[in-house]
């Protein structure tokens, strides 16, 4: 039991962070339509919604980064990542003379 409550608390590190960046690009999405459906109205005058697109971008972004941070960081633990990506292992001191 305390296995399967673990996989499910990681099942949801990923699933939140994924819903929201999909709500970021919600948000994003639209306010960009808003705005272009706003051209063929002639009574009012076209007004971006600028908070909501950058509260939208700052979410999708924090959602990916995080997804995607985990992602590269499990495959560097299994050794899945091209070379310039490994962790570099420190030298050992020259001996001295």
């Amino acid at each position: 039991m305390r296995l399967l409550a673990a996989r499910f608390i990681a099942i949801l590190f990923l699933v939140i962070p994924g819903v929201v960046a999909c709500f970021g690009f919600l948000k994003m999405k639209d306010a960009l339509f808003v705005y272009f459906s706003e051209f063929g109205n002639d009574a009012i005058t076209p007004d971006f919604e600028w908070l909501t697109f950058l509260l939208g971008f700052v979410m999708f972004f924090a959602g990916a980064g995080f997804i995607g941070g985990w992602i590269f960081f499990r495959d560097r633990k299994r050794n899945y990542v091209a070379p310039r990506f490994k962790q570099k292992r420190p030298r050992p001191p020259k001996p001295q003379a």
